[in-house]
């Protein structure tokens, strides 16, 4: 079951949308449960101004991926790639069943593989660096 927090998220995503305006753009698919998520980011000195995504995404997916929409508005780009599942874990406030881990870092990894390919550092992130237990 999940929290009041996940439900209410997964319901009314507040950034589920494309935004007008954007630097960078990057879809990502969790092939294990069929989700997939394009993210939109707006940079300004390389601090992430806006961020929002699309795409067909379970409950546990939309969630998550709002839930850190709302946590990394003005964070340096960079520390993005300091994140991993426990910080999206903490956001919810509740852990994820294995099944659901994947769906639950959907957001952040599509979001740190835009970075990249911004960048333009040929680096790709799999679950695995996310995953880091």
């Amino acid at each position: 079951m999940y929290n009041e927090t996940i439900t209410f998220y997964s319901k009314t995503p507040p950034n589920k949308w494309v935004l007008p305006e954007y630097d960078i753009s990057f879809w990502e698919e969790n092939r294990t449960c069929g989700d997939d998520l394009k993210v939109y980011i707006q940079l300004k000195d390389w601090v992430i101004e806006k961020w929002s995504f699309e795409g067909d995404t379970a409950i546990i997916t939309t969630a998550c991926a709002s839930i850190f929409w709302e946590s990394i508005i003005g964070l340096k780009a960079e520390e993005i790639f300091k994140l991993w599942y426990k910080y999206i874990e903490e956001l919810i406030g509740m852990p994820i069943s294995e099944r659901r881990k994947q769906a639950s870092v959907l957001g952040l990894l599509t979001t740190r593989n835009a970075l990249h390919q911004y960048l333009q550092d040929e680096k790709h992130d799999t679950f695995d660096d996310v995953l880091i237990l």
